[in-house]
């Protein structure tokens, strides 16, 4: 696995939000360098309107594999 290319940047935010962003990384055991990214992704996903967010496309894909049969069935 390689290491994704980082660039360093400076910007400022709200403290509730900063604290908000740490409390979640603390609670899921990741940096939280990680978790920004993961939120800056995710309002550029919803940004991006005229595409369906990854993470929502991932569910469908993954429904439509478990449940394919079924679907069939109730299409009928």
């Amino acid at each position: 696995m390689t290491a994704a290319v980082r660039v360093k940047f400076s910007s400022q935010a709200a403290p509730d939000v900063l604290a908000a962003l740490r409390q979640i990384a603390a609670s899921q055991g990741r940096q939280f360098q990680a978790v920004l990214d993961d939120a800056l992704r995710d309002y550029i996903d919803r940004q991006q309107k005229e595409r369906p967010r990854r993470h929502v496309m991932a569910s469908f894909a993954s429904s439509l594999d478990e449940f394919d049969s079924l679907y069939r069935e109730l299409a009928k």
